[in-house]
């Protein structure tokens, strides 16, 4: 049963982490122009880091609380309890102990 762990653990940790981390530095890049745009207009090295710090923490919370809220992550189905009726064992349940 061991060697199924490894699939559903990498799918969690790319799906989880490193989709959103990929998408906050695909965002960050694909801003680049409006930060310019805003150091000019304003003068500033100021204005960019607050078009970023603002960037980043609407980014969080649609990371970290909307998207939980309207997938239902804390919400998981239960399992369904094993059946007490023997079943033919497919050819991938024969190796399992």
């Amino acid at each position: 049963m061991m060697h199924h762990i490894g699939i559903v653990a990498g799918t969690a940790l790319l799906a989880g982490f490193w989709g959103n981390a990929a998408l906050y530095v695909l965002g960050l890049v694909l801003s680049v122009p409006m930060f310019k745009r805003l150091h000019r207009r304003y003068g500033s090295i100021a204005a960019p880091i607050v078009g970023a710090s603002v960037f980043t923490a609407l980014f969080l919370f649609s990371a970290l609380v909307l998207g939980p809220a309207i997938n239902g992550v804390g919400s998981a189905p239960t399992a369904p309890a094993p059946s007490s009726s023997s079943a033919v064992e497919s050819g991938h349940a024969t190796h399992h102990p």
